[in-house]
């Protein structure tokens, strides 16, 4: 495990208003304005509104009292002092705002949504700021040694962020050890004060050792030009980002000239919020855009001639062709050597039963949970086992033009319904005419074919056909407004109106924020939220087909609670789709291999009322195998509840 990880299970988060800001948090980005509005309200507030823009958490001003903070004889002489004093004083004099304007800027930003933060630089500025209510204090480079100043703020009792730049070591130890003897919460910042800093200066290493030491929360303070540094610095784990921010470049001001403008500060933010995701964690998962390509571009073993049967299979026998949807090629040696035990025709592909001679082995049920699998009419035959209570069938647009050769079945009949026409979406909540009528024609289509087969199957009589429905309402490029996300609800509604349900028990379902449809990622805009889903479910009065993947994939994406997310449309569950998930978009992962507790998803679904189908991304292969490996582990954790209910119900009763 890399230092970076270890230490994220060890630091807590600082709260900034209602922000975390911590390892595994978004990156808290500080759009530092300082003096940058050389005095004047009208730019101050133009940069308060360009930051808000670019989609900063927070800006931050500086507050000094001059005459507090500076010895008289050089405010009354500037001349006295070196030439980088008189120009500093020239440029914070001009700069100076009233208290009643840092007010009134602090005003600004509540009304804008954007926090204010501000550096004093004295005690003065420290009781202004906390009669303003600023969520934290930040300490400049400058004051990380005066104890004077921060025996003060420590009275205060806020989240501290500490800029470290122009310290040396042991003087960081000396005030970190200060903060924590006090007890302070803070968050510390690497800065190299130079204007502008070199490259060859910045040590970005230097924060993993300041991670490891201190255990607080460690950001970066950049004073370079452009935003690779900083951008980097968020991939080696700084949890805080604060940059300076101009109008202007050319302005005159000390700070300006190593600040970023507008179109800078935009770039730095969308960047630092892709390099969030694109960090992820220490765990590897095939994502589902993979798992497309891989079927179409990986290589399965097959035949490089004909094989009679009792033949011995040498290696030329055998070569690797697409797609990767049979046995890999990393098991060529287990088939050389081995006897042909059929006719194995050119560039046919082998099974896995030509590798093994043992059969598959089929778990034992060992509860009364509902279970089904998903098959096609083609292979239903090798997955079909007695002991299932239903089967899904996931129809595509070719069945719904063939004849099954069916006989009686005593399960029941699950369906869900085709998600494309060639290379068309069904999308039911589209306002676009001929989409709605490609979809109301299939969906006709499906209807008539499960009212054709649905006598076959016992456990399905007299009894309407759970019938799944995908609402539709994608989008290519990204997430669509509220007001159009009200549009695609209107219009599902009025085509769910236009349905005939006779027979038909239909059941939407919820769907992942990043779905992949014809090998790209998509938007799903709608069936998302919880309370809208609920809400459609009310109004319509027809339920859901519950994907615990997709549900999961959501709580990551929106940084919602799985749990309560489950309790809120669980009186609207009628089925359940049930496989793991890992991060934005990796669903149909197997049980086990993604991020779900699923104990916790047991004990709020009580999976003996619902019918319950395990959608494992290729799980019908090797006749439904890895169906049967999510079944066992499922199993497995109901029972260990179910154990743990009554051990809790014995000491009670012992009690």
């Amino acid at each position: 495990m890399s230092t970076i990880n270890t230490i994220k299970k060890r630091i807590d988060p600082i709260f900034i208003g209602n922000k975390p800001v911590g390892p595994g948090y978004p990156v808290f980005i500080i759009a530092e304005i300082g003096i940058n509005h050389n005095g004047r309200m009208g730019i101050a507030k133009k940069l308060i509104d360009d930051a808000l823009k670019a989609g900063v958490d927070a800006v931050k001003f500086q507050k000094r009292s001059l005459n507090d903070l500076y010895i008289k004889t050089y405010l009354e002489n500037p001349e006295k002092g070196e030439q980088s004093l008189q120009y500093t004083l020239y440029s914070l004099r001009r700069a100076d705002l009233s208290d009643e304007q840092f007010f009134e800027l602090s005003d600004y930003c509540r009304k804008c949504g954007i926090l204010f933060l501000c550096t004093p630089w004295d005690r003065n500025s420290v009781d202004i700021l906390e009669q303003i209510g600023v969520p934290a204090f930040k300490v400049s480079s400058a004051d990380l040694t005066n104890l004077d100043l921060l025996e003060y703020l420590v009275e205060k009792q806020k989240p501290l962020i500490l800029s470290t730049g122009m310290s040396r070591i042991d003087e960081i130890d000396h005030t970190v050890s200060f903060l924590k003897n006090s007890h302070m919460t803070f968050a510390m910042l690497h800065c190299v004060s130079a204007y502008p800093a070199p490259n060859d200066h910045i040590n970005l290493r230097f924060m993993k050792w300041m991670m490891k030491k201190y255990q607080v929360p460690i950001g970066y303070s950049g004073h370079e030009r452009g935003i690779a540094i900083s951008e980097a610095a968020v991939a080696m784990g700084a949890c805080i980002i604060e940059r300076h921010f101009t109008p202007d470049r050319t302005m005159d001001g000390p700070d300006h000239a190593t600040s970023l403008e507008f179109p800078g500060l935009a770039k730095l933010v969308r960047d630092i919020r892709n390099i969030e995701q694109a960090m992820g964690n220490e765990t590897r998962w095939i994502t589902r855009g993979e798992v497309i390509n891989r079927e179409v571009l990986a290589k399965s073993l097959v035949a490089a001639a004909k094989i009679p049967k009792g033949s011995l299979i040498t290696r030329s026998m055998i070569t690797a062709k697409s797609p990767g949807n049979g046995i890999s090629p990393q098991k060529i040696r287990l088939l050389v050597g081995s006897k042909a035990k059929r006719m194995i025709e050119k560039d046919s592909p082998f099974l896995e039963s030509d590798i093994s001679s043992e059969k598959m082995i089929r778990r034992n049920i060992r509860t009364n949970l509902r279970w089904g699998f998903i098959v096609r009419f083609h292979d239903m035959e090798t997955i079909y086992d007695s002991r299932l209570s239903h089967l899904e069938f996931h129809l595509n647009e070719q069945d719904i033009k063939i004849k099954p050769d069916l006989s009686r079945i005593p399960q029941a009949l699950v369906v869900h319904l085709p998600e494309y026409v060639n290379d068309n979406l069904v999308n039911p909540a589209s306002s676009a005419s001929e989409e709605i009528k490609l979809a109301t024609d299939l969906i006709n289509k499906s209807f008539k074919k499960i009212h054709e087969i649905s006598s076959f199957f016992e456990g399905s009589s007299n009894t309407p056909i759970k019938t799944i429905l995908h609402p539709g309402g994608y989008t290519m490029d990204n997430f669509v407004t509220i007001f159009e996300r009200k549009k695609y609800y209107k219009n599902l509604r009025r085509f769910l109106d236009n349905l005939d349900l006779k027979g038909i028990e239909l059941l939407l379902e919820n769907l992942p924020p990043l779905p992949w449809i014809f090998g790209g990622r998509w938007f799903s805009n709608i069936f998302l939220e919880e309370s809208e889903i609920a809400e459609l479910c009310i109004e319509t009065g027809i339920n859901l087909c519950f994907d615990v993947s997709h549900a999961a994939l959501t709580c990551n994406y929106f940084k919602k609670d799985l749990s309560s997310y489950i309790i809120h449309l669980k009186p609207f569950i009628r089925h359940l789709h049930i496989s793991d998930a890992a991060g934005y978009d990796g669903e149909g992962l197997q049980i086990g291999d993604g991020e779900i507790n699923f104990h916790n998803v047991i004990r709020i679904l009580n999976p003996v009322e619902i019918g319950i189908t395990p959608e494992i991304w290729q799980g019908h292969r090797m006749g439904g195998e890895d169906f049967w490996v999510a079944l066992e582990k499922i199993e497995t954790i109901f029972l260990a509840d179910q154990m743990h209910i009554r051990d809790q119900s014995s000491e009670l009763m012992v009690g």
